[in-house]
């Protein structure tokens, strides 16, 4: 078998940077691995890189026949490659002797709107790295490993850097009687951030009520999974994280607090350039009084690869 034979194969980047990810039109380098337990005749090693995104969900009851299955896929390249090329004249195969074989490779990324790695619930978008060796009279064995790709988002929009602030009030009736008002504004310092920063998030609240409430702050991810032409759609809403603030008292006319959240470092990037994926991201600040509806703001924020430096409005 084959596998006893080849041993230890790896597939090895030369990272361009801290994260070791790619984007589009970058040229990939690294070298491939490999031990020989005895001598093997082969006749090329290839490699193929591929960048495709899928979905699929289904929908019914238990039995088979009355279950709706929904899928969509794209392809965005398939890039083939030649790492060893052994007789290319005559399609012979050489010999290759037991011991340790290492080979260069390159390729370049195509230039493209390619949206970031990402796996989700029902889909993904991955880039594959796919070396091949292919020997004479047997199929090739192919060893895969996944690229973390990024698409970089461009910081320089002015509203990635400017604040947002928001506000939500409601009275608490009970029977015949209505309390005070109950009011909330929340502000954060920018709409762009990055996986494993933290967000600050400034609430300043009113609680008229005879109840006390509680504050609290959320990170929530959208993932929506189209087919094509969006005729069905399928939406995951997942939450990272949350937080909650002190305890605001009854009959309290003014109170600031600061909310701290931060963002996992492993949150995928936004994503809105693939028709059949989106990943959204919203930190929801609710204010909880008790036996009462939460009251709410809700930030639309974006995930960007980049630092996103803050930007006081102008006004300021």
């Amino acid at each position: 078998m084959f596998q006893d034979t080849v041993k230890n194969f790896k597939i090895n980047f030369n990272a361009l940077n801290q994260g070791n990810t790619f984007s589009s039109g970058d040229v990939m380098t690294g070298h491939i691995s490999f031990d020989l337990t005895k001598e093997t005749k082969i006749s090329s090693i290839t490699m193929t890189l591929t960048g495709k995104a899928n979905v699929h969900w289904s929908t019914g009851g238990g039995k088979k026949r009355s279950r709706r299955h929904y899928s969509a896929k794209l392809d965005f390249f398939d890039l083939k490659s030649v790492i060893v090329q052994q007789n290319s004249a005559t399609g012979g195969a050489a010999t290759f002797k037991a011991g340790t074989h290492v080979y260069p490779f390159t390729c370049q990324l195509p230039q493209g709107n390619f949206p970031s790695s990402f796996h989700g619930v029902y889909g993904h978008i991955t880039y594959n790295l796919t070396v091949a060796v292919h020997r004479p009279w047997h199929m090739s064995k192919d060893f895969v490993t996944e690229c973390n790709f990024v698409n970089r988002i461009n910081t320089n929009q002015p509203e990635l850097h400017a604040p947002l602030s928001g506000s939500n009030s409601m009275t608490v009736c009970c029977l015949w009687c209505t309390s005070g008002p109950i009011e909330m504004t929340a502000s954060i310092e920018k709409k762009g951030f990055m996986p494993g920063e933290t967000v600050k998030i400034i609430c300043e609240f009113i609680n008229g009520s005879s109840r006390t409430a509680t504050p609290k702050v959320s990170l929530q991810q959208k993932q929506v999974f189209y087919t094509h032409n969006k005729n069905h759609r399928r939406m995951h809403v997942k939450k990272l994280m949350s937080s909650a603030g002190q305890l605001v008292s009854e009959r309290i006319s003014d109170r600031r607090t600061v909310i701290e959240l931060t963002i996992p470092s492993s949150a995928s990037l936004t994503i809105s350039n693939c028709s059949i994926i989106d990943v959204e991201y919203l930190i929801e600040v609710s204010f909880s009084v008790r036996g009462s509806p939460d009251l709410d703001v809700l930030f639309p924020i974006i995930m960007c690869d980049t630092p996103v430096d803050a930007h006081p409005p102008s006004y300021l």
